[in-house]
């Protein structure tokens, strides 16, 4: 489980692609000290399992279904990335619980620098629009975020970013047209499958 709060910003550092599956190299300073061979780390938003680490990397297996479901197979070498540790039960969980299990691919629409904000509207597959509620939790790359707008009708949401989320995350990159990996809030998700499901 994660938070939606980004720890550090990475670089892809080395793809290495297969038929069905690649192996990406992450470069990072000051992140993995902590971090063993088969823990958890949150990249973008998706979570992946290093296989591998030194002091300044780590690299991690991504199978053919997350590529699909996710962004990180439009990633390139130096493409910058969020990360996270899995967070520990002690923990402050100061955004909100992130499975790391990316539920579509969203684009970027619109970016609008204000004085100390950034508005960013960024369209959502149409089967996810229905877990988003205004004031509610998003999950964009990786980063816990307040939905600001909603609009339905063209399946778009938008976010204010301030100036700790542009200057500690990888979104301050973001140009329109950019894919973003989004996951909504899973406690919508549990209760739209226990109200399916009734007593049956």
């Amino acid at each position: 489980m994660f938070t939606g709060l980004v720890q550090a910003v990475g670089t892809v550092g080395a793809i290495n692609r297969g038929a069905d599956s690649a192996v990406f190299r992450f470069d990072v300073k000051d992140f993995l000290v902590e971090v063993k061979i088969g823990d958890s780390i949150a990249v973008n938003g998706v979570c992946l399992t290093a296989i591998d680490l030194g002091e300044e990397f780590f690299t991690a297996d991504v199978m053919v279904q997350t590529l699909k479901l996710s962004s990180l197979g439009s990633l390139a070498v130096g493409s910058r990335v969020n990360l996270e540790l899995a967070a520990r039960v002690s923990d402050r969980l100061g955004g909100h619980i992130v499975q790391g299990h990316v539920d579509g691919v969203g684009t970027v629409k619109a970016i609008e620098p204000g004085e100390k904000w950034q508005r960013v509207d960024v369209s959502i597959p149409d089967h996810l629009m229905k877990y988003l509620q205004p004031q509610g939790s998003i999950c964009i790359d990786g980063v816990s975020l307040t939905v600001g707008e909603l609009d339905d009708a063209g399946n778009q949401v938008s976010v204010w970013l301030i100036p700790e989320t542009l200057q500690k995350t990888n979104l301050s990159a973001r140009a329109v047209g950019d894919s973003v990996n989004i996951e909504v809030d899973v406690l919508a998700k549990y209760v739209e499958r226990l109200l399916k499901r009734g007593d049956k």
